[in-house]
């Protein structure tokens, strides 16, 4: 079994995820509009380059999303999505990154824990944990 996120956006899924690549140092492996789709045709104009569904590779960690419907769309809250990294300057180098544009809730810092641990919510109001455990 592999669980992955699966995050909605307001309208601005493909520039998250185009963020995401870059901070995440992943790979965009599909990105399909609705237009895309065989019922594209049906979508209305304002929805025809809304992202019906994205799927983002890092590692053996995949990220998945898509534009939500605006009566469907609800504001991120009551989870974060954990990146767990073995080295603590790729926990600095992948906070920094996400934290551009966003509002840090923890700085980066060590912790009873962890080498490094951060928490932030990033400009597309997606809430993050970054988590450098210590070694056992």
């Amino acid at each position: 079994m592999q669980l992955n996120a699966y995050l909605n956006f307001n309208g601005n899924c493909k520039e998250a995820f185009e963020f995401y690549e870059k901070c995440l140092g992943g790979k965009i492996i599909a990105m399909v509009t609705h237009a895309d789709m065989p019922e594209g045709a049906n979508a209305g104009p304002e929805w025809r380059d809304r992202i019906m569904h994205a799927r983002l590779r890092s590692g053996d960690a995949v990220l998945m999303g898509s534009d939500a419907p605006p009566e469907y769309f609800e504001e991120p809250k009551g989870f974060a999505v954990s990146v767990q990294v073995d080295d603590p300057a790729m926990a600095e180098r992948v906070f920094e990154a996400l934290a551009e544009g966003g509002v840090v809730r923890m700085p980066i810092q060590e912790t009873s824990w962890a080498v490094r641990f951060a928490m932030l919510v990033d400009r597309f109001g997606i809430p993050w944990m970054i988590n450098c455990e210590r070694a056992a």
